[in-house]
């Protein structure tokens, strides 16, 4: 269950693939010790602005690169010389020219399209402003939360400790401007949220429990998906082959 158990490049691909524009693009995602490397094509130049400010929206991303992406222009074709007068000659068929292939409007008038990408890369812009608001409250700062933007409204994902900090979240949210709605439905409240939250691998962005004297690996999974039987997946992804026999000090990595 979001935000544990999913790395920071992880919930980075998902605002991308959240957001209309840059969907159809298929972008790749890495990260390393809060440092995104974007991967992809897209066809505009003016995409790049927009990945960067989506990217910036969730929470551990400190930098964001995007030296492998690739810029595909799309060069108008020139312009045919008058046909010449025909000539006698055996009737051939009409040739139907061959359609492009499209990418949702991202092919479709460059005016346009630049028009609407500025539009969802101005919106965006709002969506970083409330992330900064969080950061910069003392009561919500370590709380796990990204900040995707839908139109002029904001949606936020995340883990709380306790209602009055969800209350104080939409609070904090709704005081940035330009945000005209607040979408909590994917925040959810977990006591000890910001504690649970704060073990990272380095390396791969993996939420990390510490084993401490007296737990399973069903209150384990209780305690980060609601569901003790989730034991199996944690399990699994940290290659114990007997659940039973876990020990103070393990470093558990929370799968998705």
């Amino acid at each position: 269950m979001w935000p544990f158990g999913k790395s920071t490049a992880e919930r980075v691909k998902d605002a991308l693939n959240d957001n209309p524009v840059l969907a159809p693009l298929g972008l790749d995602v890495s990260e390393q010790r809060g440092a995104v490397k974007v991967r992809g094509q897209v066809p505009r130049r003016s995409l790049l602005g927009l990945i960067t400010m989506v990217a910036e929206g969730i929470n551990g991303v400190k930098s964001v690169d995007l030296s492998e992406v690739s810029v595909e222009e799309q060069v108008a074709a020139p312009a045919q010389s008058a046909p010449a007068a025909p000539t006698p000659s055996v009737e051939m068929p009409q040739l139907t020219p061959e359609r492009s292939v499209t990418t949702g409007n991202l092919n479709g008038n460059a005016q346009d399209m630049d028009s609407e990408i500025q539009e969802v890369e101005t919106r965006s812009k709002v969506a970083k402003a409330v992330l900064s608001a969080i950061r910069s409250n003392g009561e919500l700062a370590d709380d796990p939360i990204d900040v995707l933007q839908s139109g002029s409204s904001v949606i936020l994902r995340g883990v709380v400790d306790n209602d009055h900090e969800k209350r104080l979240l939409e609070q904090v949210a709704r005081g940035v401007s330009g945000v005209s709605g607040v979408d909590l439905s994917g925040v959810r409240v977990a006591q000890g949220a910001k504690a649970m939250a704060k073990e990272k691998d380095q390396d791969t962005g993996d939420t990390v429990y510490v084993v401490k004297p007296g737990d399973s690996l069903s209150a384990i999974a209780e305690r980060y998906y609601g569901d003790p039987m989730q034991y199996k997946k944690i399990a699994h992804y940290n290659n114990i082959s007997n659940p039973d026999l876990i020990h103070p000090g393990d470093r558990l990595r929370i799968p998705g």
